[in-house]
């Protein structure tokens, strides 16, 4: 029965909280109690969703009924496209006035955790069942009719029944390859360019949707396992969906990115080594493009019109950051890159739009020392303090292609240095993997007679100081694997002129 003074929609209302109000010590925690507050008087009955930064980003959506929030937890996001359906977990009612709160639960409480309120409005409802309700959402930022459904227990989905609210909403790409700068010298034009650090690590496209992130190596392989820390980028974007373009990297102890420490991330599978290694040797994911953001692509629009957008979202957190850029006086920036020890600069025409896969001169990379991707073909055995392991790498580029013709691996000489230890060993074992009984080089006196040879899967990145005039590298030193390249991709890099000759 109901207490004295109360409706009988409220007093039905308070017994429906009584899993809430057990679940909660009002006494530590900011949220509403629920005990005797009247319901809500508009004509029609209240919805609200709140994003909820609990021990799993998720939003809650909440329908007024009965004098209570009928509630659910939706991992996701409400669905805004009726292609796709998102999970709904049925939780317990909550109190009217939760409709409007916002706050922090303190930690040891039930959802401990940050509530912010993402929309409120009013619904009509169409059907309101036990395995089934069906509303039409009238809020400031999502309108239109959705269908909740149980499929088991407390799993429900929810469905959007309208089309989208943006009729010009594309669907999110599942893979975007990223685009490739030229080899360059500073272009002369340099008022033309925006001018951004080239950093000494791997390529690296990411997708968010509903605070989930995904990371595409630019070969297209899912490398989201490697790197742990950069999942809370997705908190950070909360319920945007976005494309982000950018490079991960690893900084040494002077804090200039070390592509050799990427190396101890970069081929590991087991949780446990990736975990101890992202404590160890934590990566930073440098964003520098935005490609897609909340249902329209960006890459036909001009670089200064993305970096505003990006800009906009103010990325900047313990494991990523959007680093700045500079339109022209790019060889002041070089000068600068090279004092600090830097890899060097890219320039981007500022008129340029994104061309997925290709290697563009609207980008060009001006480097401070010579470096190249190669193709490892064999080794050589090693000799004294080295006789357990290897002594050099033997390593080649692909010729240019020829109508009719198969493409050929040139050699390009030995690689001998910059190993350590443990890298000596691992690479051993991988060039056993691949050991072969044929040469993959064009035939070469070059190389030496002792040569083993392996089939042309592995790419690793070399520095040099130049080209000898018969095409081998003068003094090389090893920098690391390269697991995001295509073997087939390697080519001898000729860098433009400046008049892009």
């Amino acid at each position: 029965m109901p207490k004295r003074g109360q409706t009988t929609q409220a007093a039905h209302g308070e017994e429906r909280l009584a899993a809430y109000q057990a679940m909660r010590d009002f006494n530590r925690t900011p949220e509403p109690s629920g005990s005797g507050l009247p319901p809500g008087s508009t004509p029609l009955p209240r919805f609200v969703i709140q994003e909820h930064h609990a021990r799993a980003l998720h939003w809650d959506f909440r329908l007024e009924r009965d004098g209570v929030l009928v509630s659910w937890a939706i991992p996701r996001g409400l669905p805004v496209d009726p292609k796709s359906n998102h999970l709904a977990v049925h939780t317990e009612d909550h109190p009217i006035e939760y409709a409007t709160f916002a706050g922090e639960i303190p930690a040891g409480s039930y959802g401990a955790g940050t509530v912010t309120l993402w929309d409120t409005g009013t619904y009509e409802c169409e059907k309101f069942r036990d395995q089934e309700v069906m509303v039409t959402l009238h809020g400031q930022r999502v309108q239109g009719k959705y269908v909740l459904f149980c499929t088991e227990g407390k799993d429900w989905m929810i469905h959007r029944m309208d089309p989208p609210q943006d009729p010009t909403r594309e669907p999110m790409p599942d893979t975007v390859e990223p685009m490739l700068a030229m080899l360059s010298e500073l272009p002369r034009d340099d008022a033309r360019y925006a001018f951004e650090i080239k950093w000494d690590g791997i390529r690296a496209i990411l997708f968010a949707s509903g605070g989930r992130v995904r990371l595409q190596s630019r070969n297209l392989l899912d490398i989201t396992p490697q790197y742990p820390e950069l999942r809370a980028l997705g908190l950070a974007l909360g319920a945007s969906e976005a494309i982000l373009d950018g490079e991960i990297v690893s900084f040494d102890s002077e804090g200039r990115p070390s592509f050799q420490q990427l190396q101890y991330r970069m081929n590991l599978t087991r949780s446990g080594d990736i975990q101890r290694r992202a404590a160890s040797n934590p990566a930073t994911y440098m964003v520098f493009d935005l490609l897609y953001f909340d249902g329209h692509s960006t890459m036909g629009l001009a670089y200064s019109e993305r970096r505003r957008l990006l800009e906009a979202l103010d990325l900047s957190g313990s494991h990523w950051k959007t680093p700045p850029y500079h339109t022209g006086d790019g060889a002041a920036m070089l000068d600068a890159s090279r004092a600090q020890g830097l890899e060097g600069v890219v320039a981007k025409r500022l008129d340029g739009t994104y061309q997925p896969g290709r290697r563009s001169a609207a980008w060009l990379k001006i480097k401070n020392s010579r470096s190249q991707e190669l193709v490892i073909g064999g080794w050589t055995p090693g000799e004294g303090t080295r006789e357990s392991t290897l002594g050099a790498l033997l390593v080649g580029y692909y010729d240019l292609p020829t109508p009719g013709q198969p493409r050929r691996l040139a050699f390009a000489g030995r690689v001998g240095t910059g190993f350590t230890e443990a890298l000596l060993a691992q690479l051993l074992r991988s060039l056993e993997h691949l050991r072969s009984g044929e040469s993959p080089f064009i035939p070469d006196p070059r190389i030496p007679p002792e040569a083993r040879f392996v089939a042309p899967r592995l790419v690793c990145e070399v520095a040099f100081t130049e080209w000898t005039r018969d095409r081998t590298l003068r003094h090389p030193v090893f920098k690391g694997l390269r697991d995001d390249k295509d073997p087939a991709e390697v080519v001898l890099e000729t860098p433009l002129r400046a008049d892009g000759a």
